[in-house]
């Protein structure tokens, strides 16, 4: 029997209410039909480059332009913003929410009251008739989904399912109703940027008092974005992101970074200049001078790209997200320069 907690006027089932957001990498866990019992999804579809789209929670998820690689992580937002804890989007056919309700009603496992007042709501006419079955193909029953990741107001979704024709827009009253921003901000929290390890030469072992030239690999460093979408009421949003700056922290108070400030800007697509030959007596663009021996032992220096996040979507609609932050650390040994007197 499934924990039953009590929010208002909605009862939530907590081992099948709760949608899990499902990675693209799963396909063979998702489930067929467009709404079905609680928690479960489209059928996913798999394109012929293998990437997977995967409904969640009546959101479907082209991840195919995503970053990738072992080292590829979630972004961390440069301010307090977090992806939605709960929305609104379509879930139930007026068949689908009767074999959603009728078992519970059946079992009296929510009590006589709830029962009677769920009847009433969806078969006696107040305000809909036996489940709607009159207007079968002419909308949906609209329910709440939450974030995987449980945000504090996870629970503050708890409308009961309510009709909207296609076409129509959901009730005004109605917070938290998908659209193109929320689907940007969910698609925001899908996005994954590759790793943030730069190129350091002297490569192996730096010297005390040598600049130290860092870049990162242009053929990585590029936008990525991930695209989400309510299929059945034809609305999406993509959200983009794309590097524009590196910070480099060495790891130790004992050294100096090119720029001073220590963060190199994006400049012709790339981060950095490649070290070459020739160019031993030039000030890097981007990178670290240490003072001082690492001894024994490395120094953690960490590089942390900020990524600028932008969304498009259904209607002309778009704008700005709060940036986002992705870093690595890598460690760094520093020999003294060694010099024989003859």
């Amino acid at each position: 029997m499934p924990a039953l907690i009590r929010t208002g006027r909605r009862l939530l089932f907590t081992s099948g209410l709760i949608a899990v957001v499902l990675a693209a990498a799963g396909p063979a866990h998702a489930k067929k039909g467009f709404g079905g019992t609680d928690g479960e999804t489209q059928e996913a579809n798999t394109g012929k480059d293998g990437t997977v789209s995967v409904t969640v929670g009546g959101v479907v998820f082209d991840r195919s332009k995503n970053g990738s690689g072992n080292s590829a992580g979630a972004l961390t937002s440069s301010t307090s913003w977090t992806p939605p804890p709960c929305w609104y989007a379509p879930k139930y056919t007026p068949e689908q929410l009767q074999k959603s309700l009728e078992p519970t009603w059946e079992a009296g496992s929510t009590g006589y009251e709830w029962d009677a007042e769920q009847r009433d709501r969806y078969v006696n006419g107040h305000p809909y008739k036996d489940f709607n079955k009159d207007k079968t193909g002419e909308g949906y029953f609209w329910d709440s989904f939450v974030n995987e990741d449980f945000p504090p107001g996870w629970d503050s979704c708890d409308e009961p399912p309510f009709w909207v024709d296609l076409g129509d827009p959901p009730p005004a009253n109605v917070e938290n109703a998908v659209t193109p921003e929320i689907l940007a901000e969910l698609a925001y929290a899908e996005i994954r940027v590759p790793s943030t390890e730069v190129t350091l030469a002297p490569a192996a072992a730096t010297k005390v008092n040598l600049p130290t030239w860092a870049w990162l690999d242009a053929a990585d460093f590029k936008p990525v974005s991930v695209t989400a979408s309510v299929p059945v009421i034809g609305i999406e949003a993509t959200a983009t992101a794309e590097p524009v700056a590196l910070r480099i922290e060495p790891g130790t108070k004992d050294a100096v970074t090119y720029p001073a400030s220590g963060v190199c800007e994006i400049n012709n697509g790339r981060i950095g200049e490649p070290y070459a030959k020739g160019k031993a007596n030039r000030t890097p663009p981007c990178g670290v001078k240490y003072l001082r021996s690492s001894g024994d032992g490395t120094y953690p220096l960490q590089a942390t790209v900020t990524w600028k996040i932008e969304w498009t979507g259904s209607g002309g609609a778009g704008g700005d997200l709060p940036d986002g932050t992705f870093g690595a650390t890598q460690d760094v040994v520093v020999q003294e320069i060694q010099a024989v007197n003859r």
